[in-house]
Order: structure tokens, then sequence, then C-alpha cells
């Protein structure tokens, strides 16, 4: 499969990245900055340079031209404000969307965050992000041209992943490492099954491929 993903240089992006060239997949990622190329090779990942706050939909659906599936995992990230969790984390999202859309990529896998809700109030940045975050998922849940699948992760973490991971429509609030968000994508992106579902995910008691395969075809 050739997996082309945005915010390529993320932490789980990079760490799924990883994980696909390590199986023989092609990993593509679309970073912002060309000197982070280097890192994206070094992990067995083709490097995409492509600025997702100012690309229009043609130049992001050329680069996804011929790809089995597409991983949004961009974000504004901590420290950044308001304005940019809507140009990137809301915004960029829904460009990706759409240029996979124009793409004719039909598998389409989105990293929200636990408590995404378009109806989220408060003011501050956290809630500007839930909110941003909500409204991408809602409208990539509204393109029935693609096979989408909404991961919400719990509190991220850089601990070793364990590869034992609760996912469930529900699952209640909890840490999950970053290493094993990573490892249900590179499983989620395998299964179309998944298609249509949104997932929480936390660490869990079981092993990530059964927790992809108990809730496929769900």
């Amino acid at each position: 499969m050739r997996i082309v993903i945005a915010g390529g240089h993320g932490q789980i992006a990079l760490r799924l990245e990883r994980l696909l060239a390590a199986r023989g997949d092609e990993a593509a990622g679309i970073i912002r900055k060309p000197e982070q190329a280097d890192e994206l090779r070094r992990l067995g990942a083709e490097p995409v340079v492509l600025d997702l706050e100012s690309a229009t939909v043609e130049e992001v659906a050329e680069r996804l031209e011929g790809a089995d599936a597409a991983v949004f995992a961009a974000g504004a990230g901590p420290g950044s404000g308001a304005g940019r969790k809507e140009t990137v984390d809301r915004a960029a999202a829904v460009l990706f969307a759409d240029a996979a859309v124009r793409a004719g990529v039909r598998r389409f896998v989105i990293v929200s965050s636990m408590g995404a809700d378009p109806a989220h109030e408060g003011d501050e940045v956290f809630d500007v992000y839930l909110r941003a975050k909500g409204e991408a998922d809602a409208y990539v849940r509204g393109l029935d041209a693609l096979d989408w699948t909404v991961l919400r992760p719990g509190r991220l973490t850089d601990d070793a992943g364990t590869g034992l991971v609760r996912l469930e429509a529900h699952t209640g609030r909890g840490p999950v490492p970053r290493d094993d968000v990573a490892a249900v994508l590179a499983e989620l992106v395998d299964t179309p099954a998944t298609a249509g579902l949104t997932l929480e995910l936390i660490s869990g008691p079981a092993p990530v491929s059964v927790a992809v395969k108990s809730v496929a075809g769900n």
C-alpha cells in the first residue's frame, strides 16, 4: 500500500511511518519544512514538502494521486494559539479530505482528540482546539466519497508502547502511548471494515490487532 500522511513530522506520524516502512508499505509524509526531510528518509518514508496552511486543493490532490490511503495526523501542537487551531486542526483537515476526494483516495483516517465536539463551549485555546477538531471530524464524516475512520486517542504519552489497547466507540478517559496510537493507525489503514466508525483509544487489555478486528464491521 501507499499511504500519504499529513503532518508527516509529527510525533505520531514519525512512529507510523517507521511501522509502515518496516512492513513493506510505501509511506509518504507531508512536511512543511525541507530540513525535516532527512529524518523521514531515515525512517524509510518519502518526504513531501507542502504547507497545508497555504496549499490549494489541487496541489494537495496532486500529492495524493495513486495513494491507497490518506492519514490526517497534522496538528498545530502545544503552544500554538487559537488561530492555528483553526488553520491546521480544522482547515487543513478539511483541505486534506477534499483533496483525497479529488484524487480518488477513498480510505481516509483522521487523528482527532477525545472530547472533540463542534458544539464544545469555552474561550480558552484548548476549547477552540476541541471545537476545531470536532468540526473537522464532522466535515469528514459528511463526505460519502471517503471510507473514513475517526480515531480519538486519550491523553498522549511518550511511554514505551505496550501493544495493548482499548478501542471502542466510548472508552472513557485515560492515557495512551503515542507508540500504540501509531500501531492502531497502521492497523486501521489496512482494515477498511472500520470505515464509518468514530473510535476512542486508550491503553487497555487487548492486543492492537485484536482490538481493531473486534470493532471492524460494527
